[in-house]
């Protein structure tokens, strides 16, 4: 029997044959008459890692409540020690509300020990880890105990759940990940207007404009088409996640460009990386969660069978553009406010009377003109060698300590010191939020005592991260989060740039 352990090493797998199923109670076992527990999925978890020596289950961390966090790592070799394989994480339930994707992942896990599906491992190193969130899980709340929704967390990462899952992350620094969610398309302003959306599947790709302009072109224009028609071939609708509307009303987008989120977070590190948002219950609990939770494994199936098929592309694609992260070739420009703007075309959105029971079906197709599926950026800075943070300052230094940014002893002998100075503050319209941002202007510093300072240069994997998140003037900045907002009540920003 193998032990479950802290994943601070690597998933040491061998190959061996393929034993019997877990006979641990789980929702599919109550025919979706309640989803899996907290307790039932730990025991579901430890019995099927018993079952193969192509799984090691894992706990990376904890959550507020002290509940585990499990990753299942399967392969027919060393786990991420082959760079010739694709690594892939998929991770679901940061909502607690949200449980299809949990089942789904519960569902995928035995459905990979199957012989059938052994061929994905010629190619893959494959982590799920069926849920982020199990203290929101168990009451079906949204948030964690703390109250904080965990997938606008992965900039600030001051969260157990958010920070075990990047922990994770970082020691196999994974190529292509999957983010499980949940839509509901029941909301008020869709019932008022009569009609809702009723696709069993949506799905997002890379939309951040920094992000490699590969890579979001590859994940939009490739993978996208490929895994929603895999999804309509198992009888299945699928759509691209278009969040916003109802039409008339509001514009319909395509999802968000925040670099907050499990996507963005990890496809700012040059990840090929999505979202799957499978529809919700009208009751956001079991209603239809047999329905859901099969049509969620269906799309995660679908982006196995797409990263197996396409394999060295992706593998070949990410390396690439991460190197160019972390050797420090960079654009000349970083892109600090962006918007959602229309590409000229409408949009053919399929539709269902909104008290409509049934499922896979639409009643008409409307055409939504207020359509904006593209993210264009409205401002850019220079993209600097890097920035200087007070050391005094304890928040930035827990920041800097959660993400592991990686940090310098000296400042470049030719470099130019920019300090910042506050004007006014206005605002911005950040997806229909209203978010302060300062006017600033900069002055040259003849000087400064390093002793005083972390030197965080951007030539890492989190480059693009770290001047979105310091710039002071980014829609997408720490001085946009309350914990923050000090930053720019003064006049002089407290980071420095270093040119």
């Amino acid at each position: 029997m193998k032990t479950l352990r802290l994943a601070l090493t690597l998933c040491l797998l061998l190959p061996m044959t393929i034993f019997a199923q877990p006979k641990a109670i789980t929702a599919y076992n109550r025919e979706y008459k309640t989803p899996t527990s907290y307790s039932e999925l730990n025991q579901y978890v430890q019995e099927l890692d018993r079952s193969s020596e192509l799984l090691q289950t894992k706990v990376i961390g904890n959550s507020v409540q002290n509940r585990h966090i499990f990753a299942l790592c399967f392969s027919d070799g060393q786990f991420g020690r082959n760079p010739s394989k694709l690594k892939v994480l998929i991770f679901t339930q940061q909502h607690g509300n949200e449980q299809s994707g949990k089942e789904a992942v519960l569902l995928l896990a035995k459905e990979l020990l199957k012989q059938e599906n052994l061929y994905l491992f010629e190619r893959l190193d494959i982590a799920l880890i069926p849920q982020i969130n199990p203290d929101g899980a168990e009451i079906n709340k949204r948030t964690n105990s703390n109250g904080v929704d965990l997938n606008r967390n992965h900039l600030l990462l001051d969260q157990p759940e958010t920070k075990a899952l990047h922990n994770f992350f970082n020691i196999y620094r994974f190529d292509a990940t999957v983010d499980v969610h949940e839509y509901s398309p029941f909301g008020e302003s869709w019932q008022n207007w009569g009609y809702r959306k009723n696709a069993s599947v949506t799905l997002g790709a890379l939309t951040n404009p920094n992000i490699n302009a590969s890579l979001r072109k590859s994940t939009n224009d490739d993978a996208l088409p490929w895994v929603l028609q895999f999804i309509k071939n198992q009888g299945y609708s699928s759509a691209i996640y278009t969040p916003g509307g109802p039409p008339g009303i509001d514009y319909i987008r395509h999802s968000t460009f925040d670099i907050n989120d499990g996507r963005q977070s990890f496809g700012i590190q040059n990840s090929y990386s999505f979202i799957q948002e499978g529809m919700n219950g009208s009751d956001t609990y079991v209603d239809n969660l047999s329905h859901r939770s099969v049509s969620q494994l269906t799309g995660l199936m679908g982006f196995l069978n797409y990263f197996h098929a396409n394999h060295n592309k992706i593998v070949n694609l990410v390396k690439q553009s991460r190197e160019q992260l972390i050797n420090g070739y960079s654009s000349a420009k970083t892109s600090i406010q962006a918007n959602h703007v229309t590409n000229g075309s409408g949009l053919q959105l399929p539709v269902v009377k909104f008290q409509s029971q049934e499922y896979d079906t639409y009643d008409s197709i409307v055409i939504v003109n207020d359509y904006r599926p593209i993210v264009n950026s409205i401002k850019d800075v220079e993209t600097p060698y890097g920035y200087l943070l007070p050391k005094d300052d304890s928040k930035l230094m827990d920041w800097i300590k959660a993400h592991q940014f990686i940090t310098e002893d000296a400042i470049p002998q030719s470099s130019v010191i920019e300090a910042y100075s506050i004007e006014s503050i206005g605002t911005a319209d950040f997806e229909g939020d209203q978010i302060a941002i300062p006017h600033v202007r900069t002055e040259i510093v003849s000087s400064v005592n390093q002793e005083e300072y972390i030197i965080l240069p951007i030539s890492q994997l989190k480059g693009n991260m770290i001047i979105m998140a310091l710039e002071p003037e980014s829609m997408l900045g720490l001085s946009t989060y309350k914990n923050f907002m000090y930053l720019i009540q003064g006049t002089k920003y407290p980071v420095l740039r270093i040119k």
